[in-house]
């Protein structure tokens, strides 16, 4: 046992398995990396488990000793089981049938049915797998499979864009991954599975070799094979989660033994919450003998581990104890969707088998993740105690890199609470309706640099600057950056006429830490979601293929010109001119010089002495007479800018200056800016001085320019750039 751990049931770091749903204490972290299981062995269990009882057991007396409570247990068990059957028949009587299992209505599938997101009520179906491999079939698994919006028209040479495969953890569901789904399902097709017995997925079959660590890889092989353009080679990104990580290095790694079912497919594993090591053997022993506990007695201590509800050691252990009400409301019900028969099998499936001295099968360790030869983006909570952040740098000691280059986030770092990544109320359907952004895409960073060594590791940890929003840009001695943003596209990506290629297939190595309040649940978190998404997204297009980067197909996919008649319509029902904005902007649409009504000559006349100039953003030439605006009274400047893509920090500045200045001169009115439509250029320049020079939240800037300009900036990928630059600053370590 470690010198600061003490023994009890309830303590900080219990079963720190993936989605463990036992609880400890969250006031004391720890900070190693392995699972520690001792609460499971010896006396504390039988205690407490004889503690519940008592309260739970009428055949059990104040005093009574374990031997009495376990028989008390059974003939419990057995009254129940006695009245199920009464129960049932009465239903059945008159009716000439009986109710099955298979007819048993499954309550958990039920609940998570129904609070889906609309995303993927749309987006789902219930199939059947048969993983020949095993001789074992699954009938019922909910399958969610999107495919990209304009897949026909995305260049298909050398291959099409990658499939996203999106793997959840141990008693957890894809209903996990709504948040950041809503945003990547933007860039590429995408497909995620319920587990066997998860989510809304049913509990069939019942066999316990149906549930280990290898018969799931086998199964997810299955299900990826069925939807994968195998003809066209498409390539494969898997994104896990916990548990889901370990189960997509099984599949990505070249030295694993399910290397032959897709790893030469996978181009790029994104591992959020990672396990970098199995259960030891004294932890598997122990393990295995937890789940030989009775689904009765284990439900019984889970839901005197919820006691509390939203506060409870079974939310506080995976939410976190500093976190917000949305992620602990969220996270209790993924708790109680949480099947105990199902989560008994997966626990005892993940540990390996020690008999010949060294482990085989289960959760994948060193000799795995040391065979990644691909592209790798690892991400952790600074306050996680399932899998804590320590993992992150020991997968990254597996791969031969120094992890000095991993910075911890700052003790003073926090997450604002304007960094709010989607609307609860979708899935929260109960929850009162917010005016709240949910759209997300990419936000770029650095670049991958081909010269490099093949083998790269890149390393990010998230932090605020004393509470400041500005973004800083700064090169050290020792050649680490501080950095919010870089180029959007790489040089093969600029000109929308060429297609690019994906990058080359080499390990590549990025690390985000998330600061505190970050834990176990940042996936779905409101503080961490979205920034999530904006940084997986980077490095998508960044490190794997440039064509998923939603700035580059929205220039490959646009077809017209700028003025043909197509958008001359689209342009007339925009909006001219918005409300006033923070008391400095409005928003327009260009100008145009033979319009009827939004040209200079009217404008000039209607808005004399409420607009004092108009900054033009576009990149081309006006398609009106500047002359017309300076002639009647309004400053005209041309501050030229790329569309499609967020501006890049040096711009955002110079604009923040030529703002400033204007302001300084004092003229009446307000500063009129426009882009072609003034929705998501405009948005995001008004938006980001609003909080670097008006101090606004990050969440109050995007809401006061949408309430001003409905619908808001509308580009995802732009709203994701906003949270990542303003709601952190990305502290990023040399290339090694």
């Amino acid at each position: 046992m470690e010198p600061h751990s003490r023994p009890g049931l309830f303590r900080n770091g219990t079963l720190r398995l993936p989605q463990a749903p036992l609880a400890a204490s969250p006031g004391n972290p720890v900070t190693q990396t392995a699972s520690d299981l001792n609460l499971w062995y010896g006396q504390s269990i039988k205690q407490s488990a004889y503690r519940l009882l008592q309260l739970f057991n009428p055949f059990v007396v104040s005093g009574g000793r374990l031997t009495l409570t376990f028989v008390g247990m059974l003939q419990l068990t057995a009254l129940c089981g006695f009245g199920s059957v009464l129960w049932y028949r009465s239903k059945g009587k008159g009716k000439g049938n009986t109710l099955t299992t298979q007819d048993a209505p499954d309550t958990a599938a039920d609940e998570a049915a129904t609070t889906d997101s609309g995303l993927l009520k749309k987006y789902s179906t219930i199939r059947s797998y048969t993983v020949s491999s095993t001789g074992f079939t699954y009938p019922r698994l909910r399958t969610f499979y999107r495919p990209h919006h304009q897949e026909d028209k995305l260049p298909k040479y050398p291959c099409p864009v990658p499939l996203l495969v999106f793997v959840h953890g141990l008693g957890g569901s894809i209903a996990q991954f709504s948040p950041i789904l809503i945003s990547l399902s933007n860039l590429a097709p995408c497909l995620a599975v319920d587990l066997p017995g998860c989510g809304v997925s049913s509990f069939e079959p019942k066999a316990w070799d149906a549930y280990t660590t290898e018969a799931l890889v086998q199964l997810l092989a299955v299900v990826i094979e069925t939807h994968r353009a195998v003809d066209s080679r498409q390539p494969v990104v898997l994104v896990g989660h916990s548990m889901g990580c370990s189960l997509a290095a099984l599949l990505a790694s070249s030295s694993s033994p399910h290397a032959h079912l897709l790893s030469q497919n996978v181009s790029g594993l994104i591992a959020i919450c990672p396990k970098a090591e199995p259960p030891t053997e004294k932890e598997a022993k122990k393990l295995r003998s937890v789940t030989l506990t009775p689904v009765v007695l284990f439900d019984l201590i889970r839901r005197w581990d919820r006691r509390g509800g939203v506060n409870s050691k079974s939310v506080l252990r995976m939410a976190g104890v500093d976190a917000d009400d949305e992620t602990k409301k969220l996270q209790l019900r993924f708790n109680k969707q949480s099947r105990s028969s199902v989560w008994l099998r997966m626990a005892r499936g993940m540990c390996p088998d020690y008999s010949s001295g060294s482990p085989k099968g289960g959760l994948p360790g060193k000799a795995v993740w040391k065979g990644l030869d691909i592209p790798l983006f690892l991400a952790a909570g600074e306050t996680d105690t399932v899998t804590p952040a320590s993992n992150v740098k020991q997968i990254v000691e597996f791969l031969g890199r120094d992890v000095s280059a991993i910075q911890p986030p700052s003790e003073k770092a926090s997450l604002p609470i304007a960094a709010a990544p989607f609307v609860p109320s979708a899935v929260l359907p109960n929850e009162p309706k917010r005016t709240e952004h949910q759209d997300s895409g990419i936000d770029a960073t650095d670049l991958p640099k081909l010269e490099d060594d093949t083998r790269t590791i890149e390393s990010t940890s998230v932090s605020t600057n004393n509470g400041s929003l500005t973004s800083t840009e700064e090169n050290t001695t020792e050649g680490s950056i501080t950095t919010a943003d870089g180029p959007m596209l790489s040089d093969t990506t600029s000109p929308s006429s060429h297609t690019p290629s994906p990058h080359p297939r080499r390990l590549v190595v990025k690390t985000a830490i998330m600061p505190k309040p970050a834990a176990h649940s940042l996936l779905f978190a409101p503080s961490t979601s979205r920034i999530i998404a904006g940084l997986i997204g980077t490095f998508f297009a960044d490190y794997i293929d440039p064509r998923l980067s939603l700035a580059w197909q929205l220039n490959y996919l646009s077809t017209e010109g700028k003025w043909d008649v197509k958008n001359l319509e689209k342009w007339k029902a925009v909006r001219p001119v918005s409300e006033p904005i923070a008391g400095v902007f409005r928003a327009m649409k260009t100008l145009r010089e033979v319009d009827e009504e939004h040209t200079p000559k009217v404008l000039t006349k209607n808005w004399a002495g409420k607009l004092c100039a108009i900054i033009d953003i576009s990149h081309d030439n006006p398609v009106y007479d500047p002359k017309g605006l300076e002639e009647g009274g309004i400053l005209y400047h041309k501050f030229p800018t790329v569309s499609k893509q967020p501006p890049q920090s040096a711009e955002v500045k110079e604009f923040f200056d030529l703002v400033d200045k204007i302001r300084a001169e004092g003229r009446p009115g307000l500063i009129g800016v426009h882009c072609h439509y003034g929705f998501n250029r405009t948005g995001f320049f008004l938006v980001s001085y609003m909080i670097e020079r008006l101090g606004y939240r990050v969440e109050d800037a995007i809401d006061t320019f949408q309430q001003a300009r409905p619908p808001g900036i509308r580009h995802s990928h732009f709203i994701d750039a906003l949270y990542v630059r303003y709601c952190q600053g990305l502290r990023r370590a040399p290339t090694l």
